[in-house]
């Protein structure tokens, strides 16, 4: 007798195919490119920096949010879900940076992946004061073929032209964070 393989695990199964897609699509480099070592704060002069590819999606609270609406503005770009342990250490640190930059010009945005909803809501009740796209089967990370991998977490840091100005590809605090986003709101648009 053959068994049929249940809805939940083939749901499962297929998570972990498009997960495993996922990374093998972001951590893809040039023959000639060796990629930085796991945890690495890279950081790209203006001269060095990418377009951020589009970022746009359904809020976790209802709504859409369309980055490109935000030119002129620094953003703080984090990718979280409420099972990863770093996550939540990291979140009130990204929320007091938040907090410590708005008048800088400064606007953050979560991208909830590999997540369930109430649960994820479950998460940025208590303590998230910035929007958070709902992103299950992490279209969003995809579309950053071409920038460094993006793991969860993961912060970026895309300047006032749009461009990927830093990548933290671990947790991060404040000591860390709050330096980095001051410097490149400072930076003259241009």
């Amino acid at each position: 007798m053959t068994s049929r393989p249940r809805p939940h695990a083939r749901r499962a199964v297929l998570a972990f195919a498009v997960a495993g897609l996922a990374t093998t699509a972001l951590a893809a480099c040039g023959a000639d490119e060796k990629p930085p070592a796991v945890g690495d704060v890279l950081r790209f002069q203006p001269t060095q920096r990418k377009a951020a590819p589009a970022v746009t999606g359904e809020l976790l609270d209802g709504g859409s949010y369309d980055l490109a609406a935000q030119r002129g503005t620094v953003v703080v770009v984090n990718f979280w879900a409420s099972w990863c342990a770093p996550c939540r250490l990291e979140a009130a640190d990204l929320e007091q940076v938040a907090k410590d930059t708005a008048g800088l010009g400064v606007t953050f945005l979560g991208i909830n992946n590999r997540d369930d909803r109430d649960k994820a809501k479950a998460f940025t009740a208590a303590r998230n004061s910035y929007p958070s796209i709902f992103d299950p089967g992490g279209r969003v990370a995809l579309g950053f073929t071409d920038m460094p991998p993006v793991s969860t977490p993961a912060t970026l840091i895309i300047d006032r032209q749009g461009r990927v100005a830093a990548v933290v590809r671990k947790a991060t605090n404040i000591a860390e964070l709050g330096p980095i986003v001051r410097e490149i709101a400072a930076e003259q648009a241009g």
